[in-house]
């Protein structure tokens, strides 16, 4: 009992020995617990917040009628995030968290399914020689684009572009698979493919109807053995600074820290991932149609001269196939076109940095001749980096007879 009393204190002095430091803009590698003189086994701990004062700009009402403050308050991200290894062959990650806690979904006693804390990733991993990993659980090592693997420690946007999460609530859990994956790269190509078991919940509960649009729900009506599995991969090759892949969230902005440029290419297929009523109304007849989504994308980061200021652009083309005529909420058979450039303002990296940004998405639909639009213009106020900085931005969505404005002040710390 003493020894661990002496091991509990001792942890706990490092503890404020580390969160000192992190009120540096000198931040580096924040709470770390070495378990070793090397440092090779260790546990990371790094938690974050990110809460939001959002202003529609349009009136709302609510389902009595009554007419909605223009005026909300979210916490739109509050996580931890830790992994450890004692080998430096084998690691194991835990991320948990929620998102999105509003007015609409705090609960009287913090026991509601909005007020819940759920994990976002647990897996396991394993080292194949220096290059190459291979791992279990449920991951973030996704296909399609460099924006559906986007860490939200770092975006240079206010937040992701939503339709790049491609399969968030359809077969998977808030963006995570369970499954497994194999990561690495081949000198300047990195690589990751995964094996996954489909959900067999999902966001889209609609009931196809005969002769109608596909929903995706194969799982669901169709079973585990046809439309269990999914199958996700992306490439991207580095031609500048070599990027970190030993996790798998991909860096919004560096803010000039490195000059990256790289070029990538990714997949999602889920087989008979949705439904279709080929029957009548009296006959129903389900039959699975194949999910498939591809994307193409560039990414670029660099500083410019030698006075701090730098330039993040990025551009991704995607193209989803849902089924016949899929379009539910975000989600729709179709094509899409996004990017987003920023550019940073010189000055010292110890003091507040401005960096001002400009993202459009459009996105066409086969089941409709309205495009989707979304237009965003923001700046972000670095005080400390990606550590502690707030965004400004102003939102623009264009969707048929939805033309949406919001402007959005974010405060977001991370340690």
């Amino acid at each position: 009992m003493r020894k661990l009393h002496l091991l509990l204190i001792g942890l706990l002095l490092v503890s404020i020995q580390l969160l000192k430091a992190q009120g540096s803009p000198d931040y580096t590698g924040g709470l770390k617990f070495k378990f070793n003189e090397d440092g090779s086994k260790y546990l990371r701990l790094i938690s974050w917040a990110q809460v939001q004062a959002n202003y529609n700009t349009d009136d709302s009402f609510d389902s009595n009628g009554n007419k909605n403050s223009k005026l909300n308050f979210n916490l739109r991200r509050a996580r931890v995030l830790m992994f450890a290894q004692i080998n430096k062959n084998f690691l194991i990650l835990t991320h948990f968290g929620l998102n999105s806690l509003t007015s609409t979904t705090l609960s009287p006693t913090g026991k509601g399914d909005g007020s819940q804390l759920f994990f976002h990733d647990v897996w396991a991993q394993y080292n194949l020689g220096k290059d190459h990993t291979i791992g279990g659980g449920l991951h973030y090592f996704n296909g399609i684009s460099r924006l559906n693997n986007q860490s939200t420690l770092n975006m240079m946007t206010l937040d992701n572009n939503r339709q790049s999460w491609a399969t968030i609530g359809l077969s998977d859990q808030f963006a995570r698979h369970l499954g497994v994956f194999l990561k690495g790269k081949f000198d300047k190509l990195q690589y990751r493919l995964a094996i996954n078991d489909a959900s067999s919940s999902s966001l889209d509960s609609r009931t196809a109807v005969a002769g109608g649009d596909a929903v995706y729900n194969g799982r669901l009506n169709l079973g585990s053995k046809d439309a269990g599995k999914t199958y996700a991969g992306y490439f991207d090759y580095h031609f500048l600074d070599q990027e970190s892949n030993f996790l798998p969230y991909k860096v919004g902005t560096y803010l000039g820290g490195k000059k990256v440029f790289n070029v990538g290419a990714g997949f999602f297929m889920h087989p008979k991932g949705s439904v279709v009523d080929t029957g009548s109304a009296l006959t129903p007849n389900l039959e699975g149609e194949d999910v498939s989504i591809f994307a193409v994308d560039a990414f670029y980061d660099s500083p410019i001269g030698e006075n701090g200021s730098a330039i993040t652009a990025y551009a991704v083309y995607q193209n989803s196939d849902y089924g016949k005529n899929y379009l539910y909420s975000a989600y729709g058979t179709g094509s899409m076109i996004y990017g987003h450039v920023g550019y940073v303002f010189n000055g010292d990296a110890a003091k507040t940095r401005y960096q001002p940004y400009v993202s459009y998405g459009t996105h066409s639909y086969d089941a409709v001749s309205d495009d989707r639009s979304t237009l965003g213009i923001g700046v972000n106020a670095y005080m400390s980096g990606h550590n502690s900085k707030l965004t400004l931005e102003y939102k623009n969505q264009q969707f048929g007879a939805l033309d949406a404005n919001t402007i959005s002040l974010q405060a977001m710390i991370y340690l």
